[in-house]
């Protein structure tokens, strides 16, 4: 595979979120404001073809209005991406961290654009929908639905990879692509309290961070969610409110070789799993409690059981006090790690703890352990381990190059320290679409130990790092 040069590879990415960028922005502003766009296009066409806005106009103006507004549809997303500091780093890598993986240079993790109609969730009458989402940038490699591996996890086997949107874009580049994190279809049943169904392609709901970065506080990510769960499931899924404080969710997965987690659309599609879960939330929205989980077969070839659980508590402390408590468990049967067939477990604790200063500032801490006992779920870079083929090579790290990522029974330490800016807010900027741009600057320490007495030094080759990171958001 021939790389691009850096350069170019810049000047394409620009060129495509400015034009992407530029047309969703035309669009949110019919939805925000029909009126003003109604008139700011007339005048546009106007100027444009030299004379004045007449009736032909404004008739096509208002025709895209009308149609977004009658239909119920949205188009949106966000667009997010920062730079990091890493001087202990001299493979160009954050060690396992993801997805701000790349030390001392900026990237584009996302730029998201989703078609979405939402249902009404309550009432008595049917309601249709769904969503499209569309992610461009360096996130795409672990967002993309590789739920079949390269290798069996079980025999080690080469596997031919699923393709639903793998090879969508950008074969030329190191580290951008293209993903299709959501594509389903939603429907609202009015039976009993209400039951909401999405058959498709969707994000888990296991777990507490995801991959969307305007629901996350933090630039970087906890190894329980880089590591410990899915990141989506090709499937269907219910949810059901009991009553106002408890609602039960479940539904089926496949098309995955990795116990359902992170399927496709064309392969493993007889490998049938499950997930569900059901959530506790106090009458005034201050406390919650999540448990919720996976168990599949690991794949059509294999009866090995590979499942897992998550426990999530949320606490107001106090109005501007918010803590969060998890707990992650897996568990994968027969899997072939370093040559031999044993069985894997994955467990860890994190803590995240919020403060607002003020509406347009917050901090956060967030802390963890979590220990990958057999070596079988963290790798060292991520990106290399993602990116590599059933023949051994990894893109991540040019044409013709074997991947080079490590992966051994040790437990892992984080501390991370953090802050959110609405600084347009506070800057007291008036372009209504950079209300809610976001600058997060972050610190993050890591630290590994080494299982049964293994000298492990996943952070290019010291035992830990020290990252400094600051990203921005904006979404639209």
């Amino acid at each position: 595979m021939t790389c691009l040069p850096e350069r170019r590879v810049q000047m394409r990415v620009a060129f495509i979120v400015g034009s992407l960028f530029a047309t969703v922005m035309h669009l949110t502003e019919a939805q925000a404001n029909p009126a003003a766009y109604a008139a700011n296009t007339a005048a546009d066409n106007a100027a444009a073809a030299n004379i004045a806005a007449g009736p032909a106009a404004d008739t096509g103006s208002n025709s895209v209005v009308d149609f977004f507004k009658k239909s119920g549809i949205r188009v949106g997303g966000w667009i997010n991406g920062g730079a990091t500091f890493n001087p202990s780093h001299i493979d160009g890598f954050n060690g396992p961290v993801t997805f701000g993986d790349q030390a001392n240079r900026f990237q584009l993790n996302q730029f998201n654009i989703f078609l979405e109609r939402a249902v009404v969730a309550q009432g008595s009458k049917w309601d249709f929908g769904g969503r499209f989402d569309v992610l461009f940038g360096t996130d795409a490699i672990f967002t993309q639905a590789y739920g079949v591996p390269a290798f069996d996890v079980n025999s080690g086997q080469p596997l031919a990879r699923s393709n639903w949107d793998l090879d969508l874009c950008c074969a030329s580049t190191r580290y951008y692509g293209i993903a299709i994190p959501q594509a389903y279809a939603e429907v609202y049943v009015p039976v009993g309290n209400g039951l909401n169904v999405k058959v498709g392609h969707f994000y888990t709901p296991i777990g507490y961070e995801s991959v969307p970065a305007p629901n996350n506080f933090f630039y970087s990510h906890a190894y329980t969610m880089q590591y410990g769960e899915p990141f989506t499931h090709t499937g269907a899924l219910g949810n059901y409110y009991i009553n106002k404080n408890w609602m039960l969710m479940g539904g089926t997965t496949t098309g995955s070789a990795t116990g359902g987690w992170d399927g496709g659309f064309d392969k493993q599609l007889g490998n049938w799993g499950g997930l569900a879960g059901i959530t506790w939330t106090s009458d005034d929205l201050g406390s919650s409690a999540n448990i919720s989980g996976t168990y599949a077969q690991t794949s059509t070839r294999s009866n090995e059981p590979w499942g897992m659980y998550s426990i999530v508590l949320k606490h107001r402390i106090t109005p501007n006090t918010n803590f969060v408590l998890q707990h992650d468990h897996g568990y994968a049967g027969g899997v072939l790690v370093n040559g031999v067939v044993q069985n894997a477990e994955w467990y860890g604790i994190n803590t995240h703890t919020y403060y607002d200063i003020t509406p347009d500032l917050s901090i956060g801490v967030r802390a963890e352990w979590f220990r990958d006992r057999d070596g079988f779920r963290v790798f060292s870079p991520g990106r290399v381990s993602a990116a590599t083929n059933n023949q051994g090579l990894s893109y991540a790290l040019g044409s013709g190059r074997f991947g080079n990522a490590t992966s051994a029974p040790a437990d892992y330490y984080a501390v991370t320290l953090g802050m959110n800016w609405k600084a347009a807010r506070t800057l007291k900027m008036d372009w209504k679409a950079m209300k809610q741009f976001n600058v997060r600057p972050n610190v993050r320490y890591d630290a590994a130990d080494g299982l049964h007495g293994v000298d492990y030094r996943p952070f290019g080759g010291h035992k830990d790092q020290v990252v400094l990171s600051l990203d921005f958001m904006l979404p639209f």
